[in-house]
């Protein structure tokens, strides 16, 4: 997995390439947590290049989104490939996270 990330006015944007899984999703959540702890308080990830995530991964969008409400902040998703987006919809997370179809359109929401 590989993480690109930079800050505009509205957000910090974190993209993942790649797999999140039980091998590296402690990389992604040490990413979420240091700008937390920098109170960054908007925060979105951009999953069109992630080809796969576990329940390891699903446990930090999750964590996210309870710390960054917590804040008062907004914790957006978009890009869900097709069988992301799958596994979002089985695990009933698309009810809890706000999900954009891309970047452009996630950033207008904050």
């Amino acid at each position: 997995m590989n993480l690109k990330e930079f800050k505009n006015d509205k957000a910090v944007v974190i993209e993942i390439e790649g797999r999140l899984d039980t091998t590296n999703y402690n990389q992604l959540e040490k990413k979420i947590l240091e700008y937390i702890d920098a109170d960054e308080k908007n925060i979105l990830i951009d999953c069109s290049k992630m080809d796969y995530v576990s329940s390891s991964g699903l446990r930090i969008f999750l964590m996210a989104l309870k710390k960054i409400t917590a804040l008062k902040g907004k914790f957006l998703l978009c890009g869900l490939q097709e069988n992301i987006a799958e596994i979002f919809e089985i695990s009933g997370f698309t009810s809890i996270f706000q999900i954009f179809g891309n970047q452009e359109k996630a950033l207008e929401a904050f």
